[in-house]
């Protein structure tokens, strides 16, 4: 992401401080993560110590400071949804995107993360693609939702 790209999300918000969460939200839809590089930029056309602006990426977990694909997949691993078999849903999206929880495919087509509750208890398996969620998904249904998402 280049400087002026960023300097124009920063003056969609007047350049104000105050929007600090905001601004960093808009440069990683767009970018999919904060650079090192973004950080600075951003800290210092806001006025705000670096170690301010990292504390807010590191608290959010919404905020990656690492590369992360187009899509984002969550599967959801807590009780309610282990006991319902998140451990093949898992297995599966693992074997057909060739990675783990907390990687990034190759292509940046996707990133996995795997985790307790989703909030959805009663309907698990769940599994969350950019924020879409695919309650009861049986191993078997997983292929043909990855393909919805080039």
């Amino acid at each position: 992401m280049n400087d002026d790209r960023i300097d124009r999300m920063i003056e969609k918000y007047q350049g104000k401080a105050r929007f600090v969460i905001q601004i960093l939200m808009d440069i990683q839809h767009e970018n999919h993560w904060l650079p090192k590089e973004v950080l600075e930029r951003v800290s210092k056309k806001l006025g705000v110590p670096l170690s301010e602006i990292l504390h807010v990426v590191t608290f959010y977990k919404t905020f990656s400071l690492n590369p992360t694909g187009r899509h984002a997949i969550h599967v959801c691993t807590g009780s309610s949804c282990h006991v319902r078999g998140a451990e093949r849903i898992l297995e599966k999206v693992q074997d057909l995107i060739g990675i783990k929880p907390g990687e990034t495919s190759s292509d940046s087509r996707f990133s996995l993360q795997a985790g307790n509750c989703l909030g959805c208890c009663s309907l698990g398996p769940e599994m969350i693609i950019d924020g879409k969620h695919y309650s009861r998904i049986a191993p078997d249904e997983i292929e043909d939702v990855l393909k919805q998402y080039d």
